[in-house]
């Protein structure tokens, strides 16, 4: 206890080692692993969404990225900035803070933030997360991140994958039924040309229970805004983010694993 503390940068500079080692993704591996021991995790019905985590810069960051127009702040601490007017987007700003940030809101009406987009895979059973996946805040990241996700249980006997109405384009349907996977995603019927999903996937009885599973996976975002404190992050750059993000994941299966072994004890002790 009395000897000096170490210098603060040996916890960046560890930080960057475990990024590297790719240690956060080994640790939810080993987790999963352990679920899967136990029985937790279904192999066969899975669920896939995505939310926007905002990035640790502020909105004043966001400058024209040739610095046209800029001016030097009336206050080089807390500068007084009038975005009235300015159109901003990401092809033409860029944030100065975190330049891997990008400007994105969740939905019409929503304030846009410079974010990074946060995607889960869970098993339906349990709702334990088994893959994530942290992308640049597109249009098409939740897509995206499925896609990839789905790559990789790719080969596993046939399996559903449901989602959200973002998920109802021809292009994704069309890809999981090419994977073998059943897309059990919500039916966007106010889209032009009508949804992608048609009665030979809802009327099976197994449909109706995804789409009733899949809204699990936000009781993980929940946990992750608020008691791992993901709801504004404080890393910079996707790897650091991604780096803490499927730490996070891992963590919530560790809570959600000790709630069912719970769970299980008091069945049977009744």
């Amino acid at each position: 206890m009395d000897e000096s503390v170490w210098d603060a940068t040996t916890f960046s500079k560890n930080r960057e080692r475990f990024i590297d080692g790719e240690v956060a993704r080994r640790f939810f591996d080993e987790v999963l692993t352990q679920a899967r021991q136990r029985g937790l995790v279904s192999e066969e019905h899975f669920s896939v969404d995505g939310t926007l985590i905002e990035a640790w810069a502020s909105l004043k960051s966001f400058r024209p990225k040739d610095n046209s127009g800029w001016q030097p702040p009336d206050d080089p601490g807390n500068a007084s900035i009038n975005f009235r007017g300015e159109r901003r987007s990401n092809e033409t700003h860029q944030s100065q803070t975190d330049p891997e940030a990008r400007l994105a809101r969740k939905g019409e009406g929503k304030e846009a933030k410079l974010s990074y987009c946060g995607n889960v895979m869970i098993e339906n059973r349990h709702g334990l997360v088994v893959d994530t996946e942290l992308l640049h805040a597109t249009g098409t990241a939740e897509r995206d991140a499925a896609m990839m996700m789905a790559e990789r249980i790719e080969g596993m006997e046939r399996v559903t994958l449901a989602g959200d109405k973002g998920y109802d384009t021809r292009d994704f349907v069309r890809e999981m039924r090419h994977m073998n996977i059943t897309p059990h995603v919500a039916q966007n019927t106010s889209r032009s040309g009508g949804s992608a999903i048609d009665g030979r996937t809802t009327r099976h009885a197994g449909y109706v229970v995804s789409q009733q599973r899949r809204k699990v996976i936000e009781e993980f975002f929940g946990w992750l805004k608020t008691v791992a404190g993901q709801r504004k992050t404080r890393y910079r750059g996707i790897w650091r983010v991604g780096w803490i993000f499927t730490f996070a994941a891992a963590a919530y299966n560790l809570v959600r694993m000790r709630t069912l072994a719970a769970t299980a004890l008091r069945a049977a002790a009744a």
